[in-house]
């Protein structure tokens, strides 16, 4: 207990002399090999094969966020109900369990709403491409005329000189 009290006295006394500011890798943290970290090969897998974990209720948010794109790219409506479904029965399932991180805030998706939403969009979607083609027909055919007219002009002028 002594030594202790010693040890801890010189320490104090040197920190108040300034002896330990401005010491090389001050603020630094250390670099300590893997080995000392209990993890180390569970955080090497997830580095290595770009894993994120995150606690249940984020990751159901994340994909809440996701599923009206992921819906988007599906071409039928039984599969669009099938991954709603999916969605629903994770959310279900997350409300059981006990609580690991935030609380769950994300709710089942209303599926018909959700089906007539992906059906308005997929429409939409349609509607755009159509007029994107409608224009790009319209395009084409506005600079074939125009050719044609500069050929006459040529063709006009050609004939004028001979």
């Amino acid at each position: 207990m002594v030594i202790a009290l010693l040890a801890d006295r010189q320490i104090r006394n040197a920190i108040e002399r300034g002896e330990f500011d401005n010491l090389p890798g001050a603020g630094k943290p250390l670099d300590l090999p893997d080995h000392h970290d209990p993890d180390w090969w569970l955080k090497n897998l997830m580095k290595r094969e770009g894993l994120v974990m995150l606690p249940p209720s984020v990751q159901l948010r994340v994909d809440d966020a996701a599923l009206d794109e992921q819906l988007d790219r599906l071409s039928d409506e039984a599969a669009v109900r099938r991954e709603v479904e999916e969605f629903n029965e994770r959310v279900i399932w997350a409300r059981y369990q006990l609580p690991a991180g935030p609380p769950l805030i994300t709710m089942p998706r209303d599926i018909e709403a959700t089906v007539a939403a992906w059906a308005d969009r997929r429409a939409a979607r349609a509607e755009e491409s159509r007029r994107k083609a409608a224009e790009e027909v319209r395009a084409c055919e506005e600079a074939r005329m125009s050719g044609r007219k500069r050929r006459r002009f040529f063709g006009e002028r050609i004939r004028r000189r001979s």
